[in-house]
């Protein structure tokens, strides 16, 4: 199934605007761009990354803090639909003690104020926050990453993905080119990334950078982005990076 990113804003109810917007920073790809006209095109597993935001944004995470958690080479989708569940399950339930509520008031009884507390499920979203940033936030690089892009205008964010994508197309030439991961060509661009990733995100450790590596190709949606450059760039990225570390 491929959509138009109109077909995918009415089937999502998020505006094409926001969208472009999600493109931008990284948040939500399209799984192709069509190299002649630039229209962006959604699939299946975009769809799939759609509900996950929405369903952080349902419980009000900002959009940084939801980029760094569903980027995170340990998060646990699983954990995290169980967790999100529980707080959406306590919103729900203090919506219909407010409807419940708005009957007595209609009858003319006096209301408790008690009935407009939303203290237990703030807490629990706070709890939760808090877990998730620890677990799968990376700690001292989520910290960096979140203070350094925290500023990031959209035309900024709009340089930074431009950036990216021009070093990706770099290591799709150098594989295109018949260069093996462990050239000297294919082991500059690797340097060339950690430094690019260290400048505008987080300080890429060699540790970071083997992570980093291995989840391009193990991801289905970074293998897709990545090839998009041109077919088995993912993997070379991922070899190249991984001579790089050794």
């Amino acid at each position: 199934m491929k959509m138009h990113i109109k077909e995918f804003a009415e089937l999502t109810g998020v505006s094409v605007r926001t969208l472009h917007y999600y493109d931008e920073i990284g948040l939500l790809k399209p799984s192709f761009v069509d190299g002649q006209n630039g229209y962006r095109f959604y699939d299946e597993r975009s769809l799939e990354r759609m509900q996950e935001i929405l369903f952080y944004r349902e419980l009000d995470f900002p959009l940084k803090d939801i980029a760094e958690i569903l980027f995170s080479p340990d998060y646990d989708k699983q954990s995290a639909l169980v967790e999100q569940k529980r707080l959406l399950t306590l919103k729900k339930e203090r919506l219909e003690r407010l409807i419940a509520a708005l009957d007595d008031a209609v009858k003319g009884e006096i209301l408790s104020m008690k009935v407009f507390d939303n203290s237990e499920f703030e807490a629990q979203r706070e709890q939760y926050a808090k877990e998730a940033r620890e677990k799968w936030g990376n700690t001292d690089a989520y910290r960096e990453s979140s203070e350094k892009t925290g500023n990031y205008s959209k035309e900024k964010w709009a340089d930074v993905n431009a950036g990216m994508d021009a070093v990706i197309a770099e290591f799709a030439r150098c594989h295109n080119d018949g260069f093996a991961p462990v050239s000297n060509e294919a082991q500059v661009l690797v340097k060339k990334w950690q430094d690019y990733i260290t400048e505008n995100f987080y300080t890429c450790t060699t540790e970071i950078l083997a992570g980093l590596g291995e989840m391009y190709t193990a991801d289905e949606r970074f293998r897709e982005n990545i090839d998009s450059h041109g077919e088995g760039t993912a993997e070379f990225i991922r070899n190249a990076i991984k001579e790089y570390c050794r």
